[in-house]
């Protein structure tokens, strides 16, 4: 049969792609690894170094959740082939849409897997923390600010990330005017940070009763959760702490205390908040926690020494330099100035469907074409 020797032929055409992958990851060391890591779990007073130990059974987790990933790839591809094969002995054509179905899957498998291939950096696989802040327009870059929210928090949810709201700070009519969200999971940071930079919005504003267009800019600041292993000095002295009532909804504890926490770093004007934890004391530990990781990540990107010569991204944001703009109107698109993927599907987008955008963006990066984050 024609069609079955054509489907034979597409998946036969990913059996490089495997061999490829099997050699990238190192699935043949792994076994050893693994054995190796194994036996330092074992070894008497393992766990009085947390953490080390800590360390340890992170890489001996990612290690065999790579494994797991290949193999059932491979499986997934002969099961595919022997499907073929019989349907061919057969002359069954009634299992030609399954067949189908399973290609297509296995294809997106070996996409995903083959991108993870290209998060080496050091910290892409940590947690990610995004802040956005409304650029000026006033109401309709806050409401415009509000949707990337909601974009962000879908596009993290559909991919098995837990997203947690650190801090919002809402307009004074509509949307927000900042939030902080953390995204945890393997690699979240390694995806999330083709996002930063500024995202500008074409559309006619629900605003304006004339119903002109309005052109409105928010900005987005990706940086990773660094553990508390990595040090870097921050003064007592060099820190203004603020607490405040929380604001939105979270039931009547956050209407009577001031348990919000607002930290900002003197030498770089970085602020910090969160809002969403149940005491002062947690606030302050993940706005502490945020603030250490801007810190950190700014001294990695511009390779300097003393925490006092950085400057804060936020001073730094440039209005004119969008990294993607979105067009509601008058026609629909949005396209990736840096890489210049686009799509014609906004409300796909901005129902948190970003993943042409990040692998256009990290292939980008893993050739060369693009200033490493």
């Amino acid at each position: 049969m024609i069609l079955l020797d054509d489907l034979k032929q597409e998946l036969s055409e990913y059996k490089p792609k495997l061999k490829e992958l099997y050699d990238v990851l190192n699935i043949a060391g792994a076994s050893e690894e693994l054995e190796e890591l194994h036996n330092k779990a074992a070894e008497p007073g393992f766990w009085d170094d947390m953490e080390k130990s800590q360390k340890i059974l992170k890489k001996t987790k990612h290690i065999e959740e790579t494994v797991s990933e290949y193999n059932k790839l491979v499986a997934q591809f002969d099961d595919t082939m022997t499907m073929i094969e019989l349907a061919a002995e057969e002359n069954d054509e009634s299992m030609l849409d399954d067949i189908k179905a399973e290609i297509e899957s296995f294809a997106a498998g070996i996409d995903k897997m083959t991108l993870s291939t290209l998060l080496t950096g050091e910290y892409d696989t940590s947690n990610a923390i995004l802040t956005l802040h409304a650029g000026a327009g006033g109401t309709e870059a806050q409401d415009w600010t509000e949707m990337l929210m909601r974009m962000y928090t879908h596009w993290g949810e559909s991919h098995g990330f837990k997203v947690s709201v650190l801090d919002v700070l809402e307009g004074n009519d509509a949307g927000i005017k900042s939030a902080s969200i953390i995204f945890e999971g393997e690699n979240a940071y390694g995806y999330l940070k083709s996002e930063s930079g500024v995202h500008r919005l074409v559309r006619v504003s629900p605003f304006d009763a004339s119903g002109s267009r309005h052109t409105s800019f928010s900005a987005a600041e990706v940086m990773p959760e660094i553990d508390d292993s990595i040090e870097v000095d921050i003064r007592p002295e060099d820190l203004k702490i603020d607490t405040y009532r929380s604001s939105g909804a979270g039931g009547q504890h956050i209407n009577k205390t001031s348990s919000a926490v607002r930290i900002t770093h003197i030498p770089t004007g970085i602020v910090c908040a969160c809002q969403t934890q149940r005491s002062q004391y947690q606030n302050k530990d993940y706005a502490m926690k945020m603030l250490r990781s801007k810190l950190i990540e700014i001294k990695e990107r511009e390779h300097l020494e003393k925490i006092e010569d950085i400057k804060g991204v936020q001073k730094e944001i440039a209005w004119g330099s969008q990294i993607r703009s979105y067009v509601f109107m008058p026609y629909t698109l949005v396209k990736d100035h840096r890489t210049g993927y686009e799509t014609g599907n906004v409300q796909a987008v901005m129902d948190g469907d970003l993943d042409g955008f990040i692998n256009a963006y990290l292939k980008a990066l893993s050739q060369g074409k693009l200033e490493k984050q």
